[in-house]
């Protein structure tokens, strides 16, 4: 039996929600839809469809949470280039962490949104 395929979604809060997916969609392209997340078509190794989705979501800090206890989190995010965008987000005003790991299962390095999370960007090692 099959347990963990992928990511079936990555939701969390924010206080101000609205300027949060703004940051999200502006400094790391994710497609926010109307309804205030994206949702990110899977693919196989030619680009193909394979029909499942990860949601991305980002909803109202409230008092009575879904996410109880609130924890904090890491999101992990797939990229191309991770050079060219960590510059980017360095030319854009982004907080960028200074250090990059450059190991056996990729690149990563991290930004942290306005709100004080740490974002990983990882670019897979060639061939993945």
């Amino acid at each position: 039996m099959k347990r963990v395929t992928g990511i079936g979604g990555i939701f969390f809060h924010a206080k101000d929600p609205v300027a949060m997916r703004a940051w999200y969609q502006r400094h790391l392209g994710i497609p926010v839809l109307e309804w205030g997340g994206a949702a990110f078509t899977w693919t196989d190794e030619a680009g193909r469809p394979t029909g499942g989705t990860t949601i991305w979501s980002v909803a109202a800090r409230t008092e009575e949470s879904n996410f109880a206890p609130d924890k904090n989190f890491m999101i992990n995010y797939r990229v191309d280039d991770l050079a060219a965008l960590l510059q980017a987000l360095r030319d854009e005003g982004c907080n960028v962490v200074d250090k990059t790991d450059d190991s056996e299962y990729g690149k990563f390095g991290w930004v942290i949104d306005p709100e004080g999370n740490k974002v990983e960007l990882w670019q897979p090692p060639p061939g993945q």
